[in-house]
């Protein structure tokens, strides 16, 4: 829950880097409150209203995130780009960001792991 709401603090954060655990731990609570707000939608019968101001207020920490864990490999934020692709573009864009830290200094700053 840490990384989640350090992501949510770091809302508009495109520089620097993002470790894979704080990348994929946003991604699975992200997840997580998406699937109870839709349930709760069906329970109570309201169209997508959650789900749909939720997916407005995190879509900037989505990106940010998503740009930094890019910088993390050494690739540009604009790589996110590829999600315009159906599938093929989603595929890739999955296999760069499962990939490990780039080792040392970047061009985006220090390796976020060796912080910790």
């Amino acid at each position: 829950m840490n990384w989640y709401v350090s992501v949510l603090k770091n809302y508009v954060g495109f520089q620097g880097r993002a470790r894979r655990e704080e990348y994929w731990m946003f991604v699975l609570v992200n997840f997580g409150v998406t699937v109870v707000l839709s349930l709760l939608q069906a329970l109570f019968g309201i169209d997508q209203v959650l789900t749909s101001i939720y997916g407005l207020a995190v879509f900037l920490p989505t990106l940010a995130v998503g740009a930094r864990r890019l910088h993390d490999t050494g690739r540009s934020g604009w790589w996110l780009l590829l999600n315009l692709i159906p599938l093929v573009g989603t595929i890739i864009l999955i296999v760069f960001l499962v990939q490990d830290s780039q080792f040392g200094n970047n061009r985006y700053g220090a390796n976020p792991k060796e912080k910790f």
